[in-house]
């Protein structure tokens, strides 16, 4: 069955069968979907035991005016978007104006919401009680910034960039630096981390002062790594090169003024300085207990249940802080199971064992989602989702 938004009618209902009948195959208390007045109402919901004891539950989300951010990541495929999504929408219900940003390269915010969210700009979704808006940033325009940051008027590459900070007649003797590797190939993860700069630096502007509430559906966990190791690779490499500018910058001072060329207002180095600073704020910004928490997004698979644990691993190291921990997909409790659904909650079981005994992942906040038979998508789906996950 899929659930989308139209204009007019604000919801499109294509039948099937199930669209009555229970989500699992159980006979416990199950889930049961109602169309009344164009809204998805939820009569009963059957989850497993999704929280930890003292777990900080949604109204602690909720309870501060001030602005925080939530970024969601973890392995591809686990339904990190869904969550995203449906985080937003309950916040916004909540009465937070929110905004909602993908920073993964395949985005599938707009199929999510089932609206086109492409473009680079802030689109407004249709159905939440408070602003709800979302963003889709083209990752080819970040990595097109950091190549204009290495190039001046119109030039391409090393030989420009040195060129533009007086080095050009010896960058021939400067080739074991490797200069053309990181300026005309951006790094790993700086696509993501100059999409969060930039939801930043436009979120200092005071007509988006209104959003208390930031989410960012993250690229998967190989990209959010990347991203938080990225701010010291910047200072080994284009820090190297920024101090060998200053050590012999008085004397291509002495060589311009000779031959008469006249200073640049700002040049490729300036503008590589300019994106190293900002790259150290994302750090900052994800290292800010007070603002900042990551959600890690798995499925009840022992080899999503290890790469997560990897995840929780290196966001402690790099001081991220993280305390809850969204299992997706999880099969509801049943006295009497299919065969296939006996070998699949045995599978489950198993790995969310290893949370409880996974040094990393045991401290966290659980939250377990279950599995259900319908397409999660457009917002009145979102919130059905985001009452269920989000309590």
């Amino acid at each position: 069955m899929l659930i989308a938004q139209t204009p007019k009618l604000g919801l499109r209902l294509y039948s099937s069968p199930r669209w009555s009948s229970s989500f699992s195959c159980t006979n416990h208390r199950h889930v049961r979907l109602f169309l009344r007045r164009g809204s998805l109402q939820v009569r009963a919901i059957a989850t497993p035991a999704d929280t930890a004891q003292g777990f900080e539950g949604f109204e602690e989300m909720t309870a501060s005016t001030n602005r925080k951010y939530y970024m969601l990541g973890g392995k591809g495929g686990v339904g990190k978007t869904s969550c995203a999504a449906s985080l937003a929408v309950k916040f916004a219900n909540s009465g937070h104006p929110t905004l909602v940003v993908s920073t993964d390269p395949a985005h599938s915010l707009s199929d999510s919401f089932a609206q086109d969210l492409t473009g680079g700009l802030l689109v407004p979704v249709e159905g939440p009680d408070s602003p709800l808006f979302a963003l889709e940033i083209n990752p080819e325009k970040a990595r097109e910034e950091f190549r204009t940051a290495s190039q001046t008027n119109g030039g391409t590459g090393v030989k420009d960039f040195m060129d533009s900070m007086g080095l050009g007649m010896i960058a021939e003797q400067l080739g074991e630096l490797k200069l053309g590797e990181l300026l005309d190939t951006p790094p790993p993860g700086l696509d993501e981390a100059i999409a969060i700069s930039k939801v930043m630096q436009f979120l200092e502007s005071p007509q988006y002062s209104i959003f208390s509430r930031i989410i960012f559906d993250t690229a998967p966990t190989g990209h959010t790594l990347r991203l938080l190791s990225l701010p010291d690779f910047l200072d080994a490499s284009i820090g190297k090169i920024l101090k060998l500018k200053k050590k012999i910058s008085q004397a291509t001072s002495a060589i311009k003024s000779v031959f008469g060329q006249e200073e640049n207002k700002e040049d490729a180095s300036d503008k590589l300085e300019k994106l190293r600073e900002r790259m150290v704020k994302v750090r900052e910004l994800f290292r800010d207990t007070g603002s900042t928490e990551f959600i890690i997004v798995t499925i009840p698979t022992v080899m999503a249940i290890s790469e997560s644990s990897r995840l929780c691993a290196s966001l402690k190291k790099e001081q991220v802080p993280v305390k809850r921990l969204v299992v997706n997909q999880v099969l509801p409790p049943s006295a009497s199971d299919c065969k296939f659904c006996a070998m699949k909650r045995k599978d489950q079981m198993r790995a969310l064992d290893m949370i409880k005994s996974d040094s990393e992942l045991n401290s966290l906040n659980l939250i377990q989602a279950p599995l259900v038979d319908v397409e999660i998508r457009g917002v009145p789906a979102l919130r059905f989702l985001g009452d269920i996950v989000w309590k």
